[in-house]
């Protein structure tokens, strides 16, 4: 008896030591029916990179004029085109130099919006429609403390500044004034300028029934209709890949 007990008891630790080995210890620590994840495997997977945070800073084609939802806006439509965690700032009626009916221009809608916010990856401040009727040097100096304040805010987040957008093909010299020294700004900033005259992001007229114009014009003459804003927003897309700055990573 007790010799068949030895012969069994020997065959049950061969069993054992043979399932350790297979198992990686499994068997005997309690882990379960299958083998356990290996740190190598585990660091295999694939990690997922969150979405960058862009912020813009804009008039009423940015944060839509009054009917106009924020997230029917082109800056809405562009971050949902990219995969941005998206904060869309600034007042319909305003710019650089002009504060619209709530008197806040830029730089004050900039502290009270954006400014005590963390850092993004990238700031977008469009604008410059509004100012047209301004002396240029006044609204270049304007747009340069803007930028000046957000690049001292925020040292590694990366800027991106996009000129007027006009709702027709056929701008103002004096709005052309103001779009030709807020691109100096720009360059003198080292900042990627977006030009959507230049662009003709907007062509022909909507009362004369030429190019894109009535298509993506409202009545007004103005404003982008819902499908202006999603059309401005591949435009500016494009551009934003132009200048690597689709998925923008702070520095």
């Amino acid at each position: 008896m007790t010799s068949r007990r030895a012969r069994r008891g020997a065959a049950i630790l061969a069993l054992c030591l043979a399932s350790v080995s297979a198992t990686g210890c499994g068997a005997l620590s309690g882990g379960g029916a299958g083998p356990r994840s290996s740190p190598a495997a585990a660091a295999a997977k694939p990690v997922t990179a969150p979405a960058p945070v862009v912020m813009f800073l804009g008039d009423s084609y940015t944060v839509g004029e009054a009917g106009t939802l924020e997230e029917h806006t082109y800056a809405s439509a562009a971050a949902r085109l990219l995969g941005w965690q998206v904060i869309v700032a600034g007042r319909s009626g305003t710019g650089f130099a002009t504060g619209g009916r709530a008197g806040q221009a830029y730089g004050l809608l900039f502290e009270s919006q954006l400014g005590w916010r963390p850092a993004p990856d990238l700031l977008i401040v469009s604008g410059g429609h509004n100012d047209w009727d301004k002396p240029p040097q006044q609204v270049a100096a304007a747009a340069q403390d803007v930028l000046d304040r957000a690049r001292k805010r925020w040292p590694g987040t990366r800027m991106a500044f996009v000129g007027p957008i006009w709702g027709n093909q056929s701008p103002p010299p004096e709005a052309l004034a103001v779009r030709d020294a807020l691109q100096g700004v720009a360059k003198g900033m080292s900042i990627p300028f977006i030009d959507p005259i230049a662009g003709h992001w907007i062509t022909g007229h909507r009362l004369q029934g030429t190019g894109n114009a009535p298509r993506f014009i409202k009545r007004d003459g103005v404003h982008p209709t819902p499908e202006g804003h999603r059309y401005i927003a591949i435009r500016l897309v494009k551009d934003l890949k132009r200048h690597g700055l689709a998925h923008p990573t702070a520095g």
